[in-house]
């Protein structure tokens, strides 16, 4: 098994909208790796040496290569091709829409409202990757050391916080930073009322947008 790959970029290319194949070169030779799009986007620019953690598959007998910035990735990603009906497609949109600290915690909590922001997720799916997966990822986070961000609204009010601001458009990934944001940076208590929660992390993404 090749665990990871540390080169020199290449090339990126985009396949398909959120499709992107890294070209790494390792010792003369180049590796095409599948990576997810945040990945893609905050790579370095050609030249540069990274280094990348990879799972090798075989699909309809070919081999694939997929690249992820960090093992804690990797492993998330494994774990989600183990559920039923989630392929790598699948997996990777997951990893696309939250950060892993969100994605971990959403699935632990059973949190189908956010999970189902990803391209693909329907509210089954997402309810048997939290039924397959929410002992499997605790045991996880406790062997790997993976801390889970505890900041943002009391467990009863935070669906329907949750649920606004994506209402309002705002995408899956804007609503937990902007959670986060408001939690840690403002110091708003976990308890506050709903509108307030609603209130403060608008107004931390407008202020986003104005920049």
């Amino acid at each position: 098994m090749i665990s990871y790959l540390k080169g020199i970029v290449a090339g990126i290319q985009n396949n398909n909208g959120h499709r992107y194949t890294l070209t790494l070169e390792v010792n003369g030779m180049g590796y095409d790796l599948q990576v997810p799009a945040r990945l893609a986007q905050q790579l370095p620019d050609s030249g540069c040496e990274v280094q990348i953690f990879t799972h090798y598959q075989i699909r309809e007998e070919i081999p694939l290569l997929y690249g992820f910035g960090s093992p804690g990735e990797r492993d998330v990603f494994r774990h989600l091709l183990s559920v039923s009906g989630v392929g790598a497609a699948l997996a990777i949109a997951l990893l696309d829409t939250l950060e892993l600290p969100d994605l971990v915690q959403a699935i632990i909590a059973g949190n189908l409202q956010l999970l189902i922001q990803s391209p693909g997720v329907g509210k089954k799916t997402a309810e048997r990757i939290c039924l397959e997966l929410k002992s499997k990822l605790v045991e996880w986070r406790k062997t790997a050391g993976f801390f889970v961000a505890t900041g943002g609204p009391a467990p009863g009010i935070l669906e329907e916080v949750q649920m606004t601001l994506l209402a309002l458009g705002y995408t899956a990934n804007e609503v937990s930073h902007a959670l986060h944001v408001v939690s840690e940076d403002i110091g708003l208590p976990k308890d506050a009322y709903v509108e307030e929660w609603i209130k403060q992390a608008i107004s931390h993404l407008s202020s986003e947008y104005s920049q």
